[in-house]
């Protein structure tokens, strides 16, 4: 938090709040199209071309540094821009439309990271101007005042507890080995309550020493990260690391791919600032129930998954933040290799190739324009003619979910985490 103590703005609004490595970018960019091809913003009629940006931002650096040059070598205060980065040079729909999702960053010849610029100015919007889609704002003051946001539920963070037997909270169980970390959709949306209750019965099936924090638990601040609202992500993430730590928590596991990003990747960072320690080890579940697959710990049974082709198989979606973002290709489908005892019928885009589901970004609680990201991605389902997509992420499980009713095939089709097969199987 000192950094919100010191700085006189907030975000990027002009060139000279850009690092010298994202102005490198843009003049590194080839103009060659291939984040645009894969981008599922663009490819589902959103305002957002990863390489208009860049170029965008190309030419408004052409355009202001000779001003800023100028100044510097006349001793001068840097004159206020003639146009805006953020509204004229991008535009803040555009900057809205981003999932995050890095394709863009995947399909890049020259490593250039579109999402960072995006964020940086999305920042500006949101603590500069307070300008942003009225449900994500919706969202980031359920966060603020609730510690989650999903501002509608009336379930709580114990809720899903009830009926089950055996789940400890860190109270009850302070020796804990692994804390599982049940996240604000693990918890307090219907569906994803389903998945979290599979995620403690394997857990408990293989003997793990665990627990939970229960009502102690608040969100990641993810969205609010992504979204733009750094300071709410501070917060937050200074909470839960001040938690963790003063249980001497050392292993936390998540079922959401966001949780385990930010946990993982940058909440060390959040930690520097405010001179604490994270020597915490973070694992997503497909990680983890591989782990002890591999180990004999739990025992598999057949379960069947058969589509109307007579194969016992699924398909199955990489989540961005656990493919992209993090490099999780392998377990998932070792996973569900040794349930079901054959191999994944892929879909067309999988892998490292993968399509978004749409959720990412803080997407998830904004409104869509022009097709569903989600509904695209269902149709790569649809066209792998197996009758059950499984997932790891429980955006990416209400997004297929929405996406086969809208398509009518709710009775023939459906959408399940990987964990609840894993579940079904031992």
């Amino acid at each position: 938090m000192g950094d919100f103590e010191t700085l006189e703005s907030f975000g990027a609004t002009d060139i000279k709040d850009l690092t010298w490595q994202q102005l490198l970018s843009y003049d590194a960019c080839t103009n060659c199209g291939r984040c645009q091809d894969n981008c599922p913003a663009w490819a589902s009629g959103k305002p957002l071309s990863p390489r208009k940006v860049i170029q965008d931002m190309r030419g408004y650096m052409e355009q202001r540094a000779p001003e800023l040059i100028g100044a510097a070598v006349a001793g001068e205060s840097a004159p206020a821009p003639s146009t805006s980065m953020v509204s004229d040079a991008v535009g803040e729909e555009v900057l809205w439309s981003c999932t995050t999702c890095a394709a863009c960053v995947e399909a890049c010849p020259v490593g250039i990271s579109h999402i960072d610029s995006i964020v940086d100015m999305r920042r500006y919007l949101m603590l500069e101007q307070a300008s942003a889609p009225d449900t994500a704002l919706t969202a980031l003051q359920s966060m603020e005042q609730r510690g989650h946001p999903w501002s509608g539920t009336t379930l709580t963070r114990e809720s899903w507890l009830e009926g089950m037997e055996g789940v400890p909270t860190i109270d009850e169980n302070p020796n804990a080995e692994v804390l599982f970390w049940v996240g604000c959709t693990g918890a307090l949306v219907e569906r994803g309550v389903s998945v979290t209750q599979a995620m403690a019965s394997v857990l408990k099936k293989a003997k793990v020493n665990f627990a939970v924090l229960g009502a102690q638990e608040t969100c990641t601040g993810d969205p609010a990260r992504r979204m733009g609202n750094e300071y709410l992500f501070q917060i937050l993430a200074g909470q839960n690391i001040e938690t963790i730590n003063g249980y001497g928590i050392k292993t936390v596991l998540t079922t959401c791919p966001h949780c385990f990003n930010t946990m993982r990747n940058e909440y060390s960072q959040v930690a520097e600032g405010f001179d604490v320690d994270w020597d915490v080890e973070v694992l997503h579940y497909t990680e983890y129930v591989d782990r002890l697959i591999s180990e004999g710990r739990l025992s598999i049974s057949d379960v069947d998954t058969t589509s109307q082709n007579g194969v016992n198989e699924i398909t199955y979606h990489d989540s961005c933040y656990l493919g992209r973002h993090n490099d999780i290709y392998d377990q998932p489908r070792a996973i569900a290799k040794a349930v079901l005892g054959v191999e994944v019928r892929e879909m067309s885009q999988c892998r490292s190739r993968g399509f978004c589901c749409g959720a990412g970004g803080g997407r998830m609680w904004m409104e869509e324009s022009g097709e569903r990201v989600n509904h695209i991605r269902t149709d790569h389902f649809l066209e792998t003619d197996t009758d059950t997509v499984a997932v790891s992420c429980p955006f990416c499980l209400q997004m297929f979910e929405e996406g086969i009713s809208a398509k009518g095939q709710q009775d023939r089709k459906r959408a399940q985490d990987l964990i609840e097969i894993v579940d079904e199987a031992t």
